[in-house]
């Protein structure tokens, strides 16, 4: 009996007080944000079960299944009641929410992902390269990090690697890993249709340069994962594409609030191209120093 009662207030401190995904707390003041990053924007029906439910330039997306939704990204750590707001004004009930993803482990796209998880009870789904970030809210970035968590810390459920499928009844993404600009760095390509015609959607992690590429003390791969991203983002085939900022594909210039339905908007291959084209220059020039 007394070795029971031993085991039984071993446990019973486990459970009080090892921190779990939810008491984690935020420790540092995150970087300098824009006010782009917590306007609002009027959500929308990009194609098919794809919707834009983000703030002005902070892109979050939604995608609807018959079995739940899945939420890519959630911008801020105060965007979350926007994103719900956004979510239920289309239609959608956010208890639906299954699945979390995200595109990088930095704050501006993941500080709401352990209220939204909370609330919903979604799981989390994160590139392995990324899952410590997320777990330490943002301590371990080889950028950003080493101040303590910068948004609160939250646990995957799954990790995720490079063309990993993730399924929710009848939807479902590929995960394409593109690392430079985090380790983990992801797209997604999504196979959607409307009343008219499929499509393939990228939604797109453009690899922006935010540190000295030739070498970083606490990512000694960048560099060659740089290399490696351009090449694989350059030859993608797809009809639709999308990007983690809304100013990276040109949402405000193509669409404005109260536009109809019309995912043509988002079908120019060109500008995808010129945008990797002006960020592969970049690189370039700042390698070569």
């Amino acid at each position: 009996m007394t070795e029971f009662r031993k085991i039984l207030r071993v446990l019973c401190f486990l459970i009080l007080f090892l921190p779990d995904s939810h008491s984690y707390a935020q420790t540092a003041t995150p970087p300098t944000g824009r006010d782009e990053w917590s306007g609002d924007y009027e959500p929308f029906r990009i194609a098919g079960n794809l919707y834009y439910v983000g703030t002005y330039d902070l892109a979050c997306y939604l995608v609807t299944s018959n079995a739940g939704h899945i939420l890519i990204n959630t911008g801020l750590a105060e965007s979350a009641d926007m994103i719900k707001s956004h979510i239920e004004k289309l239609g959608f009930r956010f208890s639906d929410i299954k699945i979390l993803l995200t595109q990088q482990a930095h704050w501006d796209h993941v500080a709401a992902m352990a209220k939204i998880k909370k609330l919903t009870n979604a799981k989390l789904m994160v590139n392995e390269k990324d899952a410590q970030a997320i777990a330490d809210g943002g301590n371990s970035d080889y950028l950003f990090g080493g101040k303590g968590s910068i948004f609160k810390p939250v646990k995957p459920d799954r990790l995720l690697r490079d063309n990993d499928v993730i399924q929710l009844g009848d939807t479902k993404l590929t995960l394409l890993h593109h690392p430079g600009h985090t380790k983990g760095s992801s797209s997604y390509f999504l196979d959607t249709k409307d009343e008219k015609r499929s499509y393939r959607v990228l939604i797109a992690n453009m690899p922006t340069i935010i540190a000295d590429p030739s070498g970083m003390p606490g990512y000694p791969d960048i560099k060659n994962d740089y290399v490696y991203t351009f090449e694989k983002m350059k030859n993608l085939k797809f009809d639709l594409w999308v990007a983690a900022h809304a100013m990276q594909f040109g949402l405000h210039e193509k669409r404005k609030p109260g536009d109809p339905y019309d995912p043509e908007l988002f079908s120019k291959r060109g500008e995808y191209l010129k945008a990797l084209s002006e960020i592969e220059t970049e690189f370039a020039k700042k390698t070569k120093k």
